[in-house]
């Protein structure tokens, strides 16, 4: 099902540049060594001071410190977090991570809060505010779309990989999960580069729904090339942070999770 990089795993990438960064927020004019402080509450939300000097001033130096490290991945964008001294920083290409506001150290994974009957993650909202820019760029006709039984109430996106079995068992309940008035759109992820070809057969099919099913039932489908979206839609789930598949998402960005009932899909979404 879902699978997650092991931290070796995603040090070995960080040390062969293909990972990494930070972020940070306002600067403290009374420091000699170019620390950033917080001085505004963090909401989340950039403050002036940030989107004007520190934030340009953070991003020059994690960029720096990255370069020096052989790391090449470009900084996007930095938010302040609600805790206090730690960034989101949004990567060109990579999932997003958490940086101190010295510029220091970069962390990798969730940040939650505790105190509440359930835990929060910090930068969720962040991360899905760009993932809906980035889902409402997708081109409908490059998607696979089983649209929802009468009144459409949701719409969801999925990452998916036709060789999976959670996915399989997925697309098993398409018509359930239609059935409950939400629209399912079908997103290439080829989880290796072994499951790239019966993906791209897929999407060059004139019939897409046809081939997938038939994939998902075992058949293997001729080798076939076309101008085809797998390539840029399996970069978008790199950017956005997906690991494995399926990965289901909601149209305003927010991760719902793996492998969901029709039952919990639809619960999720009402919250």
């Amino acid at each position: 099902m879902f699978r997650r990089y092991s931290s070796l795993a995603v040090a070995s990438i960080l040390a062969t540049s293909t990972l990494l960064s930070a972020c940070s927020q306002d600067k403290n004019s009374q420091k000699t060594d170019n620390t950033l402080t917080a001085t505004a509450p963090a909401t989340g939300q950039a403050s002036p001071v940030l989107e004007r000097n520190a934030k340009q001033r953070l991003i020059e130096t994690l960029q720096s410190q990255l370069q020096k490290a052989n790391v090449n991945v470009k900084i996007v964008d930095i938010k302040s977090t609600e805790v206090p001294n730690i960034y989101w920083v949004n990567l060109q290409g990579m999932p997003s991570v958490y940086a101190t506001a010295d510029g220091k150290y970069i962390i990798q994974g969730d940040v939650l809060r505790l105190g509440d009957k359930q835990l929060y993650n910090v930068s969720e909202n962040l991360q899905a505010s760009e993932n809906k820019k980035l889902l409402a760029e997708l081109k409908v006709k490059d998607l696979i779309v089983y649209p929802a039984q009468g009144k459409t109430k949701h719409v969801v996106y999925v990452f998916t990989d036709a060789n999976c079995p959670y996915c399989h068992k997925l697309h098993e309940q398409l018509p359930e999960i239609n059935a409950k008035g939400i629209e399912v759109r079908y997103i290439a992820w080829p989880r290796g580069d072994q499951f790239f070809p019966s993906m791209e057969a897929i999407w060059c099919s004139a019939d897409r729904k046809a081939a997938f099913s038939a994939v998902v039932q075992g058949q293997q489908l001729p080798a076939t090339t076309c101008n085809s979206p797998v390539k840029a839609q399996y970069q978008l789930g790199m950017n956005i942070g997906v690991n494995g598949t399926p990965a289901i998402y909601s149209e305003d960005g927010k991760y719902l999770g793996g492998y969901l009932s029709a039952d919990e899909i639809e619960q999720r979404l009402a919250k």
